[in-house]
């Protein structure tokens, strides 16, 4: 949650104004936490609806995260060394496509052989991810006070319309 919250902050602080594709990330982010704690809370031998019931949302929701973050670093890439990052980013985003996938494709068949070969694509999947969030290490460096400001401001922004819309339905 953390993450996603930072990184939402800081892509806010670069485009100077808040974007659909930007709250998505943090929507998407933050869905993937309540799946993935749902899934590391509820074992399957003792949880297996709600063990699954978190992989169904952790495993999709965290594809679009990565898929969504991928695109806003294109859109803010300004250096050479942004679009590497934004091209590996990419690259990641495809490895987890295709790990998901096929990890889907697996997981339902009676097979012993395919379904440990679905374990397997769900674990290079969340390597995969795991790797895509290390790349937020090189820009949440530069994570200052000035981007947590920037983030308390656009709260207090949405909480004044929201307290306007209020009053002019009264």
């Amino acid at each position: 949650m953390l993450i996603g919250l930072l990184r939402y902050a800081q892509v806010m602080e670069q485009q100077k104004q808040d974007s659909v594709l930007n709250m998505m990330g943090l929507c998407s982010g933050w869905l993937c936490a309540a799946g993935l704690s749902m899934v590391g809370n509820f074992q399957v031998d003792f949880a297996k609806v709600l063990h699954y019931v978190g992989a169904i949302l952790a495993f999709p929701t965290s594809l679009l995260f990565v898929c969504v973050q991928t695109i806003l670093t294109y859109r803010l890439a300004k250096t050479h060394t942004h679009c590497r990052t934004a091209h590996l980013r990419l690259t990641l985003s495809l490895l987890a496509l295709i790990t998901l996938v096929l990890g889907g494709v697996f997981f339902p068949q009676d097979s012993f052989t395919l379904q440990h070969s679905a374990a397997v694509c769900e674990w290079l999947f969340v390597i995969t991810v795991l790797l895509f969030y290390g790349t937020f290490a090189v820009e949440f460096r530069l994570v200052s006070a000035h981007t947590l400001v920037v983030l308390i401001q656009r709260g207090q922004q949405q909480g004044l319309s929201q307290n306007e819309c209020k009053q002019e339905r009264a």
